[in-house]
Parts: structure tokens; sequence; C-alpha cells
């Protein structure tokens, strides 16, 4: 049984629209799941499912003659007199399939379901030959709301009501899990520990093989994986390019370029200051979090409340742009969304450190302002982990 997604409301309501559906995000995060879900929910006989991971179907596709990928398509059922509808999963490993997708588009009018893993390759390869005719959308590991629902947790509970103390403690053992392990999915239906430790160890050593040995031409990779673990330590932190140069022993453009590799292919991602651009505040550095707690986590130990930083990131990010505030004198916000609302992130927080950020956000001109607390809290204003299920 497949098990709901946020992504499904998402792109239901394009499902009939003429455009291509593109679902991308790092490996492992369950694009081929979408589209297995995807293709049930067509009721047509007429459409078919390719896994261009096996040789044999990417060779329908790496024809020159277009005619000929048309009979082929013929030969497989599809009928071109009337709608028809292409699933293909693992896009980036047919080169020219973007121009392919394009001429059956224009000239047959078929919509297609693709996915693919790196999405510096995408939106390089798709953004010319397909301009106007693509939907492209993120698929990220499980927020706590989805990691709840594989959990078979049912939960619903206003922000805006008190919290009772047995809703939490129903709760903060399977947030535990979630800080330790994290969201992906094949991760979080393991049974056991050492079955979850070896799943993560297995898509780091699939993100090396598929992403980086196969989209890339670094010479030296091990700089890559130093630079990962750097990253790391440095979850929740300005990024210094000169200091990580010069611990890595590596260029400051080089540092940049796999900073560039890795966030493009969903491995981190980088968050800007906020700014209404009237302030002379701290603009320029960004923030680096990785898209996973679950693989921070297994690459370097890092204390409680960084964890949960990157954990609640994790689950704002699905929710728009994401941004951290931080004056010279080092006050800061930790995270806004979408340029309205401002959370702050704490283990458990205090009366005055809320009292601090409701007046920060107001002096913002911020029109929301939360603590999410990982701990259990009766101050107003604070939220948790699963808060998110409702927004």
């Amino acid at each position: 049984m497949i098990k709901p997604r946020l992504i499904f409301d998402q792109i239901f309501p394009f499902v009939e629209s003429p455009e291509a559906i593109v679902i991308t995000g790092m490996r492992r995060t369950g694009k081929t799941t979408v589209l297995e879900w995807l293709y049930k929910q067509i009721d047509s006989a007429n459409k078919l499912f390719l896994d261009l991971e096996n040789p044999l179907n990417r060779k329908y596709f790496e024809e020159d003659n277009y005619g000929q990928i048309k009979s082929i398509l013929e030969a497989l059922g599809i009928d071109f007199s009337y709608k028809a509808y292409v699933f293909l999963d693992e896009i980036q490993l047919v080169k020219n399939l973007p121009s392919v997708v394009k001429y059956f588009i224009d000239h047959y009018s078929v919509k297609f379901f693709l996915t693919g893993s790196a999405s510096f390759y995408l939106k390089n390869l798709f953004s010319e030959s397909l301009a106007g005719r693509k939907y492209i959308f993120e698929l990220y590991p499980l927020t706590f709301a989805e990691f709840l629902v594989f959990k078979e947790v049912k939960l619903k509970f206003s922000e805006k009501a008190s919290l009772p103390v047995a809703i939490y403690e129903k709760i903060a053992p399977l947030m535990e899990e979630y800080l330790t392990f994290g969201g992906f999915p094949g991760v979080v239906l393991k049974r056991n520990i050492e079955e979850k430790r070896r799943a993560l160890e297995e898509i780091l050593t699939s993100y090396f093989m598929m992403e980086v040995n196969q989209l890339t031409d670094f010479r030296k990779n091990e700089a890559l994986r130093d630079l990962i673990l750097l990253l790391g330590e440095r979850v929740g932190n300005k990024l210094d390019y000169y200091k990580m140069s010069k611990e890595l022993g590596i260029s400051r453009p080089t540092v940049k370029e796999y900073i560039y590799f890795l966030e493009g292919t969903y491995f981190i991602k980088l968050i800007r200051p906020f700014s209404r651009g009237k302030d002379t505040e701290i603009r320029k550095m960004p923030k680096v979090y990785f898209c996973d707690c679950g693989l921070v986590n297994h690459l370097v130990r890092l204390e409680e409340g960084r964890v949960f930083e990157n954990a609640v990131f994790q689950n704002l990010k699905v929710r728009g742009e994401v941004n951290y505030y931080q004056r010279k004198s080092g006050i800061e916000i930790d995270f806004i969304l979408n340029q309205e609302e401002a959370f702050e992130v704490k283990i458990k927080p205090t009366a005055s450190e809320l009292k601090k950020l409701k007046r920060l956000a107001h002096e913002l001109g911020l029109s929301q302002y939360r603590i999410v607390s990982k701990k259990y809290t009766q101050l107003d204003n604070v939220i948790y982990l699963f808060h998110f299920n409702n927004r």
C-alpha cells in the first residue's frame, strides 16, 4: 500500500494539464513511488510505465529517428489516436530525452510524468528544450507529519489549543526516532536500529556512485567527502569559504563548485539572510542545512539543539522560502518563512526568549512568530514538530 505524501496534493491538480510533470529530488526520497501512485490515478488503458535504469528501456529513446521511437511506443501499447500517458522513471540516464518529450508533446499531445534524481542536471537540461512545457515538483525526505503517517499514527491537534501532556508523551519517542534516523522512507520502514544504520550508509554509497561518479568529473572525490563532513559540523552556521578552503587544502572556487553540486543534488540547502532592503545587517553569508537530520547524525556527532534545528528546517522548507535573520549585534531569528512568519528553535524555551522573539518579529513587520520547542512547555506561541501537520 502506497503511503500518502504531501506532494500528492501538490501534483494532482496538474494531472490533466498538457505540460509534462517532472518530479525531482535526492535519491531514495520516494520519487518512483510517487510515479507509481500517479500511474494508478490515470483512468485510462492508454498508458505506459518504463524504468530507465533498465538499459533495454533506455535504448527505446536513443534513436535519432523520432518516427522509430513512435513505432516502438506503439509496439509497447500506446495508441497515438487519442490521449496517451507516458511515465518515465530516472530520466537523467537518457541525454536526449528532453527533445524526445518535447516532440511528442507538440505532435501528439502525450502527457508525460517523469522523475529524475539530480536537480542541477534536470534544470540545465530542461530549461530551454521544455520551456513552457513542464511543471517541476521537488520531493524531499519525509516531514515529521509524513513520518507519523508512515508509523500509522493519526494525530490532528490545533496549534491554537493548549497541548495535553498525554499527547506530547505519545509523540515524544517517535520524535526522537525521527531526529536520530531522519525521514528517508526506506529508513523509516526498517524495523530495527542496525537496519536503519545500514540503510543510511547505503544511501550515502548510492549517492557517491550514482550522482558524484556519473554526473561529475571531480578529480578528488575524497575532497568532496571531507567537505561533506565539514559541512555536517557546521549545520546551522554561516559558511566561510576562505576558512573551509584552508582547512581542506583546496581552492575557494573548488569549494564553491562542490557546494553548488551538493545543493543542486539536494544533499544540502543553503539559506540566505532575510532583509527588507533597508538595514545594513549581515547579508552575504549563507547558512547550511542538510536534506535530512538522520543523514547528519550518520555522518557527524552534533549536539541535540543543532540536530533539532536541522529537523525544523526540514519541515519548513517544503512550505516555501526559508531565510534567517541576524544583526551585527548577534540578535537573530533562526528561520523566517515566506518573509512573513518567524520561527525560533529551542530545546525548551523560556518566557524571556519568547518575549525577545515577539519584539524582534514586530520590528521586522512579520505577521506571526512562534517558538518550535523540542521539550514540553506551557508557554503560549509555542509549537512542536507535529504541529506542521496542520499548517
